[in-house]
């Protein structure tokens, strides 16, 4: 359907609920080394015209010193700068009367850059809020109209009229791109090797072992879950960073079978020079060939205040670099291909609609240049089970991704802890992504795949309610109240 025949809807209510998570092994990224963090739950409750009424859910953790890495601010507050986008988006979308869903974000795109500027948060904070809405309020929508997120997004159901924002997409045919989505009965996980993660059983100490009988070297993450594909962090110092790939390397050349890797350097190198030195010296290196050979890509290797200070032409003569951490607007895709740049990442915290708009800029660009040069990737922020990695799975296929960086499961040991009766809620609806074991429901990878045929069911891919009552309100900000850093 076109934009102008999309359901209106009003929301008529908001809920925002948190409960903690508790990682099973520290997560080093970037410039933080996480074990803990609150995840959010977002309740949005619609009225379509016609009355007809619906709930729907997004969830999120709120992710430390990635969305903001200012080394000044407590984890506390960069919680509370999270909080403070969903609060700002929230005023805004009870306020806004009826629209489609899809006009809810246009409509305040702009606008909840601008509140967030006025508190000093940068726009990858601020577009936290509408992010989560968003979702909530989609899953809202597709199941008051009985329909799959898929088949919402084939039919554009939220009404998605990029042209509202990018006068670039004035012409594009959006209908017949968004018609051309399609769901996957399964998906590659891509494990994440973290800066502190053990490479072999001989760098687990006892100090370090967890002893939950679940992974904890990327030697046991092969054996147990037979993966193909890995992210690799890198810690922005050449010589580290070389001696840590030998030896990951030496893990993953150990299989005749082939493999697939990104490098993921997390803004930890100051400029192009530093990353097109590392590469060429891995080029160099002979114990590193298979793993050079496997690379698919480089994720954000610059620091986002340098990462558009420069063309990244000579990097990507060697290897396609994607940006994250630099994706802050709708226009920083745009900026980024003219500096170089081949892709841009798919996260569901950065917001649904700025992932579909990027995969449909693929799709424009690679025909008007008859290649098929830009491309995007699917990344995680250590998505929890449930509700949280249904929705994100169902994005990275939306998207066209065939493989998707894969964490939260590593990291947090699954849906340990929730109450049994959400457990088996997740697990009855779907029984391919989830087993039971080691005393709890977590996601079941098998020869390095995930089954998601059960996330095109009504709603966006959810299917099954979380423990509301048993989680606390979330607390009101105090950011929202500060006047300065």
């Amino acid at each position: 359907m076109s934009p102008s025949d999309a359901p209106v809807l009003t929301i008529t209510e908001l809920q925002f609920r948190e409960r903690d998570v508790r990682l099973r092994m520290p997560f080093r990224f970037g410039v933080t080394t996480l074990t803990a963090a609150p995840q959010v739950f977002v309740r949005a409750r619609i009225r379509l015209a016609g009355g007809r009424e619906a709930w729907g859910a997004a969830a999120e953790l709120l992710a430390p010193k990635w969305f903001d890495k200012n080394l000044e601010l407590s984890n506390e507050d960069n919680f509370d700068q999270l909080r403070t986008a969903l609060r700002i988006a929230a005023d805004a979308y009870l306020g806004a009367g009826r629209d489609t869903a899809f006009g809810l974000f246009a409509g305040h795109y702009q606008a909840q850059i601008d509140a967030g500027a006025a508190r000093h948060l940068n726009p990858l904070v601020a577009s936290y809020g509408p992010a989560l809405i968003d979702r909530a309020v989609l899953d809202a929508l597709c199941q008051a109209c009985g329909v799959s997120v898929c088949a919402a997004v084939q039919a554009n159901l939220p009404g998605i009229a990029p042209e509202r924002l990018l006068p670039e997409f004035a012409g594009f045919d959006m209908a017949g791109f968004l018609a051309g989505r399609a769901a996957a009965p399964t998906i590659e996980v891509r494990h994440t090797v973290g800066m502190v993660d053990p490479v072999t059983d001989a760098d687990v100490t006892a100090e370090t072992r967890v002893g939950d009988g679940l992974p904890e070297s990327l030697t046991d993450v092969i054996a147990t879950y037979g993966i193909r594909y890995f992210k690799l962090k890198l810690g922005g110092d050449l010589a580290a960073d070389l001696e840590r790939l030998q030896a990951i390397a030496a893990v993953l050349d150990r299989s005749d079978a082939p493999y697939f890797a990104t490098l993921d350097g997390n803004e930890q190198y100051r400029d192009v020079d530093g990353i097109v030195a590392l590469w060429d010296a891995m080029a160099a290196e002979p114990a590193l060939a298979r793993l050079v050979a496997s690379i698919g890509f480089i994720e954000q290797p610059i620091h986002r205040g340098q990462a558009f200070a420069r063309d990244v032409g000579q990097l990507a003569e060697r290897r396609a670099v994607i940006i994250d951490e630099s994706d802050a607007d709708l226009e920083a895709f745009t900026r980024a291909r003219d500096l170089g740049y081949a892709g841009v990442s798919s996260k569901q915290c950065k917001g649904l609609y700025k992932a579909l708009i990027n995969a449909a800029r693929c799709a424009r660009w690679n025909a008007e240049t008859g290649t098929e040069r830009f491309f995007m990737s699917a990344e995680d922020l250590t998505t929890q089970a449930g509700v949280s990695v249904q929705q994100d799975l169902a994005l990275a296929t939306l998207v066209g991704a065939t493989h998707v960086e894969r964490n939260g499961h590593h990291y947090v040991n699954g849906m340990a802890g929730r109450p049994e009766s959400e457990q088996a809620a997740f697990l009855a609806a779907h029984p391919g992504l989830y087993h039971r074991s080691h005393g709890a429901v977590r996601l079941a990878i098998h020869n390095g795949r995930l089954a998601i045929a059960s996330l095109d069911c009504p709603g966006y891919a959810v299917a099954a309610e979380p423990d509301w009552d048993g989680m606390r309100p979330m607390p009101h900000p105090a950011w929202i109240t500060w006047p300065q850093i």
